[in-house]
């Protein structure tokens, strides 16, 4: 009978060889969720993240901002260790996840 340890195992190279085989740009940051193994509520929290930014991107505009830096610091401290701002911010750009904010958040790379 085959152990937890050897199943376990046998998932994880299943799952290298299912991201080897949709190479597409369609879901990157998905694809990097998996590369970087984070759990559901890191990802929650991302997304939470980038729900708050958006809304102060949103604000900052109607106030008439033009320089976002600030914005981009607080995705850059709050991003998940295990992520870089600038491999996220093109996985969302290329998967379409938070257009708008990321392109502002990629001006400041």
């Amino acid at each position: 009978m085959e152990s937890i340890e050897q199943r376990l195992e046998r998932l994880e190279f299943y799952q290298k060889l299912l991201l080897k085989m949709i190479e597409s740009n369609q879901n990157a940051f998905y694809r990097l969720v998996i590369e970087k193994q984070l759990s559901k509520q890191d990802v929650e929290q991302f997304f939470a993240l980038c729900e708050q930014l958006k809304q102060e991107l949103e604000e900052q505009k109607a106030d008439h901002f033009v320089f976002f830096y600030p914005l981009f610091t607080k995705f850059k401290d709050r991003l998940h260790k295990k992520l870089q701002p600038d491999e996220v911010i093109a996985a969302c750009l290329q998967q379409g996840l938070y257009p708008e904010l990321m392109k502002v958040l990629e001006r400041n790379l």
